[in-house]
């Protein structure tokens, strides 16, 4: 059965802002306590999550596998790095799940479906397109940075990859460089989309208020934000080590917990109705164990 997240999910109205939705303080416990619940989402649906989540280590693998038969082994980390990109748009049916659980409603695969018929899912693809954009251009500039240490010399395999990018003067400069880069595209896009996919789907805003608000979320909480991106960053990569396989519980996890990071950071809608309590069912007295247990008892014509 579902479970209320008290405290999650408030139902006092709260103070209206012209310029957009309420936005919380929040600290780091916050960032726990939406992974300990992201978990306990993941849990309650785990194979649905990972049906909706499945492409991401076969696409890893296909990705490997390309790169490796094509002699292109420098785009290999971009190319895994690159999932943070994209992330936040690949996890709209995990969003829809979390938020069906919230109203005690069925969570299924299908369900999950329904973010295509959100009012709001033109906003959101068109979004989504945007950080497809910024992904492409990442690969397109970690692709340039290694032709500028190494030139158009390809390798000859996965060791004397290695060898360059750790025992050379350019390999050393492609690492500080290529990661400082790899830094911006992420810091752009986990400011653009901290917070923009769960507001489309629960309030069907429109993707220039969406990325505002999560620009706003991300100026008035900047430490728990930047805790939070780091998160990301470290659990994506340790889910692509086991040749991307792990991603298949990562992903869905992030995907249930930004649901509810962005329930503790955005004030709840005051028009929207609240949470109803879960089904009460009575207790029955323990004097009627035994007539239930035996029903003939009660027949008369026995």
């Amino acid at each position: 059965m579902a479970t209320l997240y008290q405290g999650n999910v408030p139902t006092m109205a709260q103070p209206t802002d012209a310029a957009g939705p309420v936005i919380r303080t929040i600290q780091l416990s916050d960032l726990h306590d939406a992974l300990r619940r992201g978990w306990e989402d993941f849990k309650a649906v785990p194979s649905h999550a990972i049906i909706l989540c499945v492409i991401y280590p076969v696409l890893g693998l296909v990705l490997a596998r390309v790169v490796m038969g094509y002699s292109v082994l420098p785009l290999l980390f971009p190319l895994a790095a690159g999932f943070a990109l994209i992330g936040p748009f690949a996890a709209l049916g995990l969003y829809e799940l979390s938020s069906r659980r919230e109203r005690y409603e069925p969570a299924s695969a299908w369900d999950a479906m329904e973010v295509l018929r959100s009012p709001s899912f033109g906003a959101m693809l068109g979004l989504g397109t945007l950080l497809l954009a910024l992904f492409v251009t990442w690969v397109a500039t970690a692709q340039a940075i290694y032709i500028a240490a190494f030139g158009y010399e390809g390798v000859t395999g996965f060791s004397d990859f290695m060898m360059r990018v750790l025992t050379t003067q350019q390999g050393w400069w492609l690492i500080v460089v290529g990661c400082g880069t790899g830094f911006l595209f992420a810091l752009a896009a986990l400011c653009l989309s901290a917070v923009s996919f769960p507001l489309m789907l629960d309030r069907h805003a429109g993707a220039f208020e969406a990325m505002s608000t999560s620009l706003r979320v991300v100026a008035k909480n900047p430490v728990p934000m930047a805790a939070w991106g780091l998160i990301v960053a470290v659990l994506l990569a340790l889910g692509t080590i086991p040749a991307f396989l792990g991603l298949a519980v990562v992903v869905p996890l992030l995907g249930h917990a930004t649901w509810h990071l962005y329930r503790k950071v955005i004030a709840s809608d005051p028009g929207a109705r609240p949470v109803p309590p879960p089904p009460h069912r009575p207790r029955k007295p323990a004097a009627d164990f035994p007539a239930n247990l035996f029903p003939w008892r009660n027949r008369t014509d026995v």
